[in-house]
């Protein structure tokens, strides 16, 4: 990844790493907006830059291991559920930011609006923020979730990611914006 950065942008990590401790900001989402508006970052360098320098534990990683080793072994025949959610959320809008964790992976755009874990071998668990909305069906309550999301819906085929969960995860999108 800081191969790819220099290439396309002529500049080492430790340069962007200072532009962005000059700049003053702490959080990090304020940081990616900061590097794609002024400096014409993609979502995935700036992602990179704000990790490094935050010095935070993600930058031990790249999104793509985390993401490799969620998916691995057992679970690996779920990622076309994860790949099919992150497909249709990437047309939400530019503003969303993928954060890959150790076993899950967070869906901001100013805030959190949705968590994708592989829970089990046979399923993923699509949290989702839809504050004021009853569980009914497959919506379920939060479960394992607790306070990160408010609903969840347990997904074991990809064509399961229809036109409703679709519409729950749109909706969970514009409410955080």
């Amino acid at each position: 990844m800081e191969k790819g950065l220099l290439e396309k942008t002529g500049k080492s990590l430790k340069h962007w790493v200072k532009v962005v401790k000059d700049s003053g900001l702490e959080k990090h989402g304020e940081m990616i907006k900061m590097l794609k508006t002024d400096h014409g970052f993609t979502h995935g360098f700036a992602n990179f830059v704000a990790h490094s320098a935050r010095q935070s534990a993600a930058i031990h990683f790249e999104g793509d291991d985390l993401i490799a080793s969620q998916y691995s072994g057992a679970k690996e025949a779920l990622k076309p559920i994860y790949d099919r959610i992150l497909a249709e959320v990437k047309t939400f809008g530019d503003d969303v930011e993928i954060a890959p964790k150790k076993s899950s992976v967070s869906l901001r755009r100013k805030k959190q609006f949705a968590l994708v874990q592989p829970t089990t071998k046979t399923r993923v668990d699509l949290g989702l923020k839809l504050k004021g909305k009853e569980p009914a069906g497959r919506l379920g309550t939060s479960g394992p979730f607790g306070s990160m999301c408010t609903h969840r819906v347990q997904l074991t085929d990809a064509s399961q990611v229809d036109a409703e969960v679709l519409g729950w995860l749109k909706e969970a999108y514009e409410a955080a914006g």
